[in-house]
């Protein structure tokens, strides 16, 4: 990474340098620099006494170590030196109309870190509806519906009919899940916020639950959703209007997908 100094001599605008000179170290061709990649640097400028062949070394006073990278591209100091203690012909720093300034440069360490995040809120698209015939005659513990695509990433619902932690024949519990055709990388992950419903097939009286969830390497096809929604007695009570001709509906809207993308390298 190339660096270089950066001379205000009426003093850095902006930044309090007015009647001093400025002085800083900046890195080049920022233009290729990846968002997030930057180096830690322990920073010395000099001026050099022209008289007495010696330099005035300054630097931060604790000899902290300062990070550049594509937003903070540069560091330095805005009253280096006064006008008045610079033009002073007897410090020997402007001599015949001539300065020499210098920095001293140590690299500590150069690293890139970040992340990058995409969201798409409102996803176009209405709940995704799964239709359950012959309910009561459901005999396995886990049964899935088919495929879903929700912007571009395959979803697919899950019902889980076992007997749980409260006993047996208590309650229903729908799951959101990451299709298993869905993979992703080590440096990914995805949240997705979405709504689970049960639709009142009588009265649009639904029975509904939000939550979200981080889906990420090694495990993207976890299922999460709400262990105990709804229980199967009240599930097969008519009047409630949930099963109705042994039909059940298991609904699903995803509100808010997100994916983030950690591009750190050391």
């Amino acid at each position: 990474m190339s660096r270089e100094l950066v001379l205000y001599p009426n003093g850095k605008e902006n930044s309090n340098g007015s009647g001093h000179i400025s002085l800083y170290l900046a890195i080049a061709a920022t233009d290729v620099l990846p968002l997030g990649c930057g180096v830690n640097v322990n920073i010395r400028f000099f001026v050099f006494d022209q008289i007495r062949d010696k330099y005035l070394s300054i630097q931060d006073a604790n000899g902290r170590v300062t990070r550049l990278h594509k937003l903070k591209t540069e560091w330095g100091f805005a009253q280096l030196l006064s006008h008045d203690t610079f033009n002073d012909s007897s410090n020997g720093y402007l001599v015949d109309d001539t300065c020499v300034f210098g920095v001293e440069v140590f690299v500590i360490e150069g690293t890139c870190k970040g992340e990058t995040l995409s969201m798409i809120k409102q996803p176009q698209r209405t709940y995704f509806s799964w239709r359950i015939d012959n309910y009561t005659a459901l005999e396995d513990e886990f049964y899935f519906s088919e495929q879903f695509i929700v912007e571009g990433r395959r979803w697919k619902l899950g019902l889980d009919l076992s007997e749980g932690e409260t006993g047996a024949d208590t309650c229903l519990s729908p799951y959101l899940i990451l299709d298993d055709s869905e993979i992703l990388s080590p440096n990914k992950k995805l949240y997705a916020k979405f709504k689970l419903r049960i639709r009142d097939q009588i009265n649009n009286n639904h029975h509904e639950r939000t939550g979200d969830y981080w889906f990420y390497h090694p495990f993207p096809n976890t299922d999460c959703g709400f262990p105990e929604i709804w229980s199967k007695r009240d599930l097969q009570d008519v009047s409630k209007g949930y099963l109705v001709g042994d039909c059940l509906f298991i609904e699903c809207k995803i509100d808010v997908i997100s994916v983030v993308k950690d591009f750190s390298s050391n």
